[in-house]
């Protein structure tokens, strides 16, 4: 069964954001409810420290992947075999308990008369993984788009990563490890096509 992958609106047609100060405002609630004072010395500039922070490791939501996809080049020399990027480092966070996922992924496409620029797809897993996130929903968000804007014969996508929300809280299991794939076109329909996918990602 394939994913089901939502679109999440353009930046441009999000008129409810919370302000800034409400932002701030929201985290020294937070911090009250934590049982400290949000007036305190240390804590007094929290609020907005937090905000920022929050701005950059959710600024995925700014962007879409298609503008970031849209170039491609044509100029292949025939080229027409695996394009594989790997182990691109990205840090996430989980959408059930807003706390960090830390992983890898591994990208990798069949050319089918168009290449894109390898910084293109390192950008990509960057903006799904800027996002609240489940690893299954942005394994297969990377995958979709880069199979509708490029339209390659297949696309593949692993992704290596650790939960916090398992090694902090809860069960507290430190160092397992989740992994993910999603496969379109050859990669799907073709076994030899994911065994080299594989076979590549660990050589």
């Amino acid at each position: 069964m394939d994913a089901i992958v939502t679109n999440f609106p353009r930046p441009e047609d999000q008129t409810d954001r919370p302000s800034q100060k409400e932002a701030e405002d929201a985290v020294r609630v937070l911090l009250r409810w934590a049982g400290d004072d949000p007036e305190r010395e240390g804590l007094l500039d929290t609020p907005k420290r937090v905000a920022k922070a929050y701005r950059e490791l959710f600024s995925g939501y700014d962007l879409a992947a298609e503008d970031v996809l849209g170039r491609t080049f044509e100029e292949v020399a025939g080229y027409d075999d695996m394009v594989l990027v790997r182990d691109i480092p990205f840090f996430s966070h989980c959408e059930h308990h807003m706390v960090p996922i830390i992983g890898k992924a591994h990208v990798a496409y069949l050319p089918n008369g168009r290449v894109l620029g390898l910084s293109k797809i390192a950008r990509v897993v960057e903006i799904y993984g800027r996002r609240l996130q489940t690893q299954e929903t942005m394994t297969a968000q990377i995958a979709k788009s880069i199979d509708e804007t490029l339209n390659p014969r297949g696309v593949a996508v692993m992704i290596e990563a650790e939960h916090m929300c398992m090694a902090m809280r809860g069960i507290q299991k430190q160092g397992s490890t989740t992994l993910t794939t999603t496969f379109t076109g050859a990669f799907k329909t073709e076994p030899t096509e994911q065994v080299r996918f594989m076979t590549m990602i660990r050589s």
